[in-house]
């Protein structure tokens, strides 16, 4: 069944406040070093023994970019020395066969994303050697789902059919915004045609999914331009639309500090600019898939949504988040069998790690019982806007409202609120609490409860 979305103005202003993502529980806020390399690495080689179920899905960040977006929060290297890169596959090689030492080689992997940074920093044949390493270690599948992020300023025709050959079937594209103005505040001038560009070879090269990623909330954005951007885009057709809320968060992220808060839209404009785009992407005949993400119809994300499929993780929301992932270079986050873990998030850490011969992990985090039922209730609320109860309490031996007794509460507030439905057997989230499902979610994170004023997230919308 089709996802309907109300936005409904004054429900966003009143649960318009800080919260997660959730594309993990617990958030990786929550991480601490009791992970660290040879708790990684034990846990790597118990999934073997345990006799893993599902292939792997492969995360590998390539953190380097040759000009600085004043908006972004990745982690990254700003750099024009492509001599940065050929060390960085040097070790990004070493830490394959630290991992494969207690993976043992020929893993079968079924889903992979190349993330950054920009990973198309990498010139084509650093990205044919990388594959080259990966092969020689893990058994990419046939039928993958196999996603590099692209960004279309420095990327040809010639670089996305390389692409294609090496196995990518999917790539997600960064546009943002393509007003001009926009464009120069917060420094990521980007033609509409060098867009195309990318967009045309995909499809030649079969790509079976081509996304585009925007943002809302910039500086000197209004209805009537955005709209245009909307409008442009629209008539590129893409696969999937990620839409995201720019969270000006200046002493967190240093090069935001760049972008003047003055030029930012008022938060009417600001909300006028999302509830315009949704109706744009509605009648475009896009489904919503979550929080800020659309689809057409016919994509795995909406089908998956639709057969109850649809899982989320640290790329956002997937068809294979049941795998086990494997994070590869610096920052990168995995998780195996209950386990997340993070990888150093400096890089010459990350270097001095594998140099010791150790896997380079900085933090992680040891799933409890009670973090994997929560868990499992975020990720139905915002993957499928709802939970039946039965299952739960099958497996808790108990009803769910006892369990939950001071969440049931909470709910029963939302309830009232038309966020969501409160049955016998189900929670249901509303067409208007949908935009609003992080809301739901942070009903049921334990650890949010302790220390909430503590913490700094970006706003739900």
């Amino acid at each position: 069944m089709r996802q309907a979305i109300l936005f409904d103005l004054d429900l966003i202003r009143r649960f318009d406040v800080p919260g997660p993502r959730y594309t993990s529980y617990p958030t990786a806020d929550r991480f601490t070093d009791a992970v660290g390399p040879q708790a990684a690495a034990a846990r790597l080689a118990r999934s073997v023994q345990k006799g893993r179920q599902v292939p792997l899905s492969l995360y590998v960040h390539i953190p380097f970019c040759n000009t600085i977006c004043y908006y972004c929060g990745c982690n990254k290297i700003i750099t024009k020395d492509r001599s940065l890169s050929a060390r960085y596959l040097d070790y990004l090689a070493r830490e394959m066969d630290l991992a494969t030492q207690s993976l043992g080689l020929g893993q079968a992997v079924s889903q992979m994303h190349w993330g950054g940074g920009t990973p198309t920093f990498l010139q084509p044949e650093e990205i044919v050697r990388l594959m080259t390493s990966i092969r020689a270690r893990f058994n990419l599948l046939e039928g993958g789902e196999y996603s590099i992020e692209i960004d279309p300023r420095k990327v040809s025709a010639d670089n996305v059919a390389l692409l294609a050959r090496e196995g990518f079937n999917r790539m997600s594209i960064g546009i943002q915004d393509f007003d001009p103005q926009v464009q120069q505040a917060v420094n990521r001038i980007q033609t509409v045609a060098e867009t195309a560009v990318v967009m045309d070879a995909a499809r030649a090269n079969g790509f079976a999914s081509v996304s585009v990623d925007l943002i809302y909330g910039l500086p000197f954005q209004t209805l009537e331009r955005f709209g245009k951007t909307l409008d442009t885009v629209l008539a590129m057709q893409p696969d999937r639309l990620s839409l995201y809320n720019y969270a000006h968060l200046p002493t967190r992220f240093m090069p935001q500090r760049r972008i003047n808060a003055e030029d930012l839209p008022a938060p009417e404009e600001k909300l006028a600019i999302l509830a315009m785009a949704i109706d744009k992407l509605g009648q475009a005949g896009y489904v919503f898939i979550g929080m800020d993400h659309f689809a057409r119809p016919d994509n795995e994300l909406a089908l998956a949504q639709q057969q109850g499929g649809l899982q989320r993780n640290f790329q956002g929301y997937s068809t294979h988040a049941e795998c086990d992932m494997l994070g590869l270079g610096v920052s990168s986050i995995g998780q195996v069998d209950g386990m997340f873990i993070q990888n150093q998030r400096d890089i010459e850490a990350y270097y001095t790690a594998i140099d010791h011969g150790h896997l380079p992990v900085m933090r992680g985090w040891e799933m409890t019982e009670d973090d994997k039922l929560r868990a499992h209730i975020i990720q139905a609320l915002m993957c499928n806007f709802q939970l039946s109860l039965p299952a739960i309490e099958a497996q808790i031996g108990q009803a769910f409202n006892e369990r939950f007794a001071t969440e049931w509460q909470e709910l029963a507030s939302l309830a009232e609120a038309g966020l969501l439905e409160l049955r016998k057997d189900a929670i249901i989230v509303t067409e208007r609490g949908r935009m609003l499902v992080r809301i739901v979610a942070m009903v049921f994170d334990a650890h949010l409860r302790q220390d909430r004023e503590q913490r700094r997230y970006s706003r739900v919308i």
